[in-house]
């Protein structure tokens, strides 16, 4: 667990804010924007009122303290600026709108840890959008549905992260399905020393589990591209009206039913407007009830790290999940 973590200010961020914007430009005011636990993300004001947005990947602003991560296990920490600019350049060759890299230093050069500076694209998200404007919600939901067919109309030739993949690489897993299944067994049994309600009801949840994956039957084709933590959180507004994707580091190929539960859960009563035709019912099951248990699995960590900003929100995450978990077991209360 980092001691205590250091919020960089103006005098740390302005020889990175020179070398991506140039020597003239002065950097007035810096802000932390919250959310992030991976890497921190820092608004940027110059000296003639614009705005950039640096991305900063260090142990000071990852909160999940991973220490190094294996990018063959395509659910492996996606923290880094290689992850990054793999991502970034994947999404902007297949036509999918994301800030604009304005710099990347992978030299540690203006800072100690890799650094990247991106446009701002400062209209807000498409959650808060969704939350606020219900008479806005249906064309934003139509535009997030263009995104998601010209996302998902791409694809890789083997399951993993982008940044292994496009680069020639293999992944750990044989195939989608029993990459699930085997992370979801993971975090069933670490949650069974955490968490009470998991050890009584651990055969049932493990039952489940296996039942719902001997329901797959095998795929054939190349998986998809995925965000593969897409909610509306991670949707940003341009100034025309267009939609932008962050936090883009975990981008891989894999199912698209995997995308699909996660814009299930984060989209609740939009999600309709989303729905692809054609998904596979048993993958999604199986999806489900794993995603749960990881986001079960997660925050729980999280919190035992001690230091995240909003412990609240994380128990509220790990409570639902936990209850939906057990409900599709059967041992709900």
């Amino acid at each position: 667990m980092t001691a205590t973590r250091r919020t960089l200010a103006a005098p740390d961020l302005a020889p990175l804010t020179r070398a991506a914007l140039g020597p003239t430009r002065t950097l007035t005011a810096v802000t932390r924007l919250r959310g992030g636990t991976r890497k921190g993300v820092y608004r940027l004001t110059l000296d003639d009122g614009s705005t950039a947005v640096a991305y900063v990947w260090s142990a000071d602003e990852d909160y999940w303290d991973a220490g190094p991560a294996d990018p063959r296990d395509p659910f492996s920490h996606a923290s880094g600026l290689d992850l990054f600019t793999a991502a970034h350049a994947r999404l902007t060759a297949a036509g999918v709108r994301t800030p604009r890299l304005l710099h990347a230093d992978p030299t540690h050069t203006h800072l100690p840890a890799d650094a990247a500076i991106v446009e701002d694209l400062s209209g807000g998200t498409l959650e808060d959008l969704l939350a606020r404007d219900p008479q806005a919600a249906p064309g934003a939901l139509a535009r997030m549905r263009v995104l998601l067919d010209t996302l998902h109309a791409c694809t890789g030739p083997r399951l993993g992260k982008v940044a292994v993949v496009d680069n020639g690489g293999s992944s750990h897993g044989v195939s989608c399905e029993q990459r699930v299944l085997d992370g979801a067994l993971r975090d069933l049994n670490r949650l069974v020393a955490r968490e009470p309600r998991v050890a009584a009801a651990h055969t049932p949840l493990e039952e489940t589990l296996r039942s719902l994956a001997a329901e797959v039957r095998p795929r054939t084709g190349r998986p998809t591209l995925i965000h593969g933590e897409l909610g509306g959180d991670h949707v940003l507004l341009t100034a025309d009206g267009d939609l932008a994707l962050i936090d883009i580091e975990g981008l891989l190929y894999f199912d698209v039913e995997y995308e699909h539960v996660f814009l299930r859960r984060r989209f609740g009563p939009h999600y309709a407007a989303l729905r692809a035709p054609g998904l596979d019912e048993h993958r999604l099951s199986l999806y489900r009830l794993a995603m749960h248990l990881s986001l079960v699995a997660g925050p729980l960590r999280l919190l035992d790290v001690g230091d995240f900003h909003d412990p609240d929100f994380l128990r509220g995450i790990a409570e639902h999940s936990l209850e939906q978990a057990l409900i599709i077991a059967g041992c709900a209360s």
